[in-house]
């Protein structure tokens, strides 16, 4: 798993210590990385040694330098034997002469006092209370060149980079065999002790230019695998080929994994055997929002249809296919037809796919059924045993914590008993490495906290410089934030609770009624249906992606599976805080007598898959909770968040804290220009070499409704 532990610049850290959030932010990514609380030296080592380096930039005029806290060099780190090898500081920044990405490697030592081990040389010596140390040099050279070597994250940028220990307790004469002429040198060897501060200072401004940090800080971290291409863009810069992502950490073992069972399961395109292997295999891979399971399953898919295999990627999301068919496949139908529905495999294809990926696994449902269809076409069985009918290599991937409707019936506990009724092998792996949200597990928990999710209780939110969130006023102030970022070129939208009526389109131009009404402010939700509106408004399977869906509103529904950069989330008054707790409220609708167009009587959830008379109100309130968890984990840099209810705002803004830390707002204009990844546009008409065996279903049958 990859490790950081923070991210600001000097004067920010300096501000969030201020407000006493430094150590217990620092303490609660330490838990969740290391699986233990960290000790008392190590939250006084984080207090002190930090605290005196942001201090020291901030006297030299550099308080515009990024301090990247407890990290690797790469993600990879966790597969190293003995584990991570993690660096105290990274400083990140503009060199003032060459005009490049500037970086110095710091290691921070408290120790006051060091006496020589061995006469000839100095790279071992005695720490009192703490017993015989390497010289500090030694960790910065590995260091040194695991971020400046071939696999490193510097390797081809132009980049200065350097390093050196820092001892602000110590004197000259005390330290003295770290600095003799003996001791180990190199770019990465300064030793600065509390003597030296005034040549610390000097060096600081030699090193940073005044200017600069977060753009430099943005390219560093794309390149240690910190920050990833959304989803969609992806793909598209892919068209859908091979090599799809730069899958990391355990994304590359879960991978590696399924396609070395595929190799021994399934048979040798070129050689196929007289007798066929009968065994099954199933992979169930689990993991929250934004750990990368479709990266794995995309990825997975381009590799074994390159092999020549017949691959199915089916889910429950009509978002996520359109999308997937509209920007990436646009004019290829053999691609179109291999993302399908869940519902899609009633009756087995024949020939059975070799594999089926089942993405968003939590969506499925007790058995796949339409109003619409014969009897004939009805499932009949569960929906699971459908899916694992249809191929010889089944690959599900969930995560519980998203269902969103009463019918989704999909959990570990379900795949677990329909493998074991097929005697199938089932591989199990957890993601938890975070790749949404700016790559931040703490907004993650954070969120999940604030939500009643989990146990924890939710506290005010610490800006780690990969995650931004605020709460504003007035539904006008969010729209204006996600309208400026959304035409500056950023990727952005607005979603909301389901707690307003939702009207068809209008009359012969399909005209949309604006249902979302917060005071004087009023915006429709996005189109239903399949078809173009009024204004070429996009049909609601393409809101989250089409130029057009700026000015509407999406749900949970048209949301779940995609992510933009920024995202703007209306809390309605299905989930309010009143003494200390959530409470979730059903709504009622009038009729307007002129216009028959239904409108708030009592204000609450108007979704209709959660009314009252098919769920009762614990399901009710874990739904709720479920969708606002989705609906708050879809931007990769930043979430603006309104409530409906002057009391919840109050509340959230308690836990959101004062948005004043200056440099951490991820607008547009100040994300590094070499870091900006607009909304790509859909690629040509064209069919790309074929790379499978047949087509795979080829259904064509209209999809139901969501």
């Amino acid at each position: 798993m990859s490790t950081l532990l923070l991210r600001l610049a000097a004067r920010d850290l300096l501000t969030l210590n201020h407000r006493r959030r430094m150590v217990p932010h620092l303490a609660a990514r330490w838990r969740h990385f290391r699986g233990g609380d960290a000790s008392e030296t190590e939250r006084a080592a984080w207090a002190e040694s930090l605290v005196h380096l942001a201090s020291d930039l901030v006297a030299a005029d550099r308080g515009n330098v990024e301090m990247i806290v407890e990290c690797g060099a790469t993600i990879d780190e966790s597969d190293r034997p003995g584990g991570p090898r993690l660096i105290d500081v990274v400083l990140v920044g503009r060199h003032p002469e060459a005009q490049n990405l500037s970086v110095q490697l710091v290691e921070l030592k408290r120790w006051s006092t060091v006496t020589r081990v061995e006469r000839a040389a100095a790279d071992l010596v005695e720490v009192p209370g703490s017993g015989v140390k390497k010289h500090p040099a030694l960790q910065l050279r590995s260091q040194f060149e695991d971020f400046t070597g071939e696999r490193g994250p510097l390797n081809g940028l132009d980049f200065e980079c350097g390093g050196f220990a820092y001892l602000h307790n110590a004197t000259d004469d005390s330290v003295r065999p770290l600095l003799d002429i003996d001791a180990p040198t190199g770019a990465y060897a300064r030793v600065y002790t509390g003597d030296a501060r005034e040549a610390l200072l000097s060096d600081l401004r030699a090193h940073f230019a005044a200017e600069g940090g977060p753009t430099e800080a943005e390219i560093l971290l794309s390149r240690m695998g910190l920050h990833s291409d959304r989803l969609l863009d992806a793909m598209i810069w892919s068209k859908g080929e091979d090599t799809v992502f730069t899958l990391r950490g355990r994304q590359k073992v879960v991978a590696e994994e399924i396609m070395t069972a595929a190799s021994k399961v399934l048979p040798d395109v070129r050689n196929p055997a007289l007798i066929q292997d009968e065994r099954r295999v199933i992979f169930l891979v689990t993991g929250g929002a934004g750990t990368g399971k479709s990266a794995v399953a995309l990825q997975v898919k381009a590799d074994l249809e390159s092999q020549g295999r017949t691959v199915n990627y089916a889910s429950g999301s009509r978002a996520f296919n359109a999308a997937m068919q509209r920007h990436v496949g646009f004019g290829d139908k053999e691609f179109q037809e291999t993302f399908s529905f869940f519902y899609h495999y009633v009756t087995p294809p024949d020939p059975l796919l070799d594999v089926l990926i089942c993405d968003e696994a939590h969506r499925l449902r007790e058995r796949s059924y339409n109003q619409y269809w014969p009897p004939e076409k009805q499932g009949t069985q569960p929906q699971v045993d459908e899916l694992l009918d249809a191929s010889r290599l089944t690959v599900f991937l969930l995560d519980e914590h998203q269902t969103v409707r009463p019918a989704e019936v999909g959990t570990v506990k379900l795949i677990e008993a329909a493998a074991e009724r097929r005697d199938a092998r089932l591989v199990r792996y957890r993601l938890r490495e975070q790749f949404r949200c700016g790559g931040s597990d703490a907004y993650i928990r954070w969120v999940k906290a604030l939500l009643g999710l989990t146990s924890e209780e939710p506290e005010e939110w610490a800006p780690d410089g990969l995650m931004h969130v605020e709460v504003v006023d007035t539904p006008e102030e969010l729209e204006e934030i996600i309208r400026t970022e959304a035409l500056a070129g950023a990727s952005a939208r607005m979603v909301a609770g389901y707690c307003w009526p939702w009207t068809e389109p209008l009359g012969e131009e399909k005209r949309l009624e604006a249902d979302v009404r917060i005071g004087a402010w009023h915006r429709p939700w996005n189109a239903k249906g399949d078809k173009e509106c009024e204004n070429g408004v996009p049909s609601s399977k393409l809101w989250a992606v089409h130029e057009n869906g700026l000015g509407q509103i999406g749900c949970v529904y048209t949301a779940q599976g995609l992510e933009w950069d920024w995202c703007g989330v209306i809390m309605g008054e299905d989930m309010v805080r009143r003494d200390g707790q959530w409470v979730f409220q059903r709504g009622k609708k009038r009729t307007c007598p002129d216009t028959e167009i239904t409108r708030v009587r009592v204000p609450g959830s108007f979704d209709p898959k959660v009314k009252a008379a098919s769920v009762g109100e614990e399901e009710f309130r874990r739904l709720v909770r479920h969708a606002y968890h989705v609906l708050l984990t879809r931007a990769s840099r930043a979430t603006v968040i309104y409530s409906t209810d002057e009391e919840t705002r109050d509340y959230l803004k308690d836990r959101v804290g004062t948005v004043q830390i200056h440099g951490l707002r991820p607008t547009w204009e100040n994300v590094p220009r070499e870091m900006r990844k607009p909304p790509l546009p859909r690629p040509g008409r064209g069919r790309r070499k074929s790379r499978r065996k047949n087509k795979g279903t080829g259904w064509t049958e209209q999809p139901p409704q969501f």
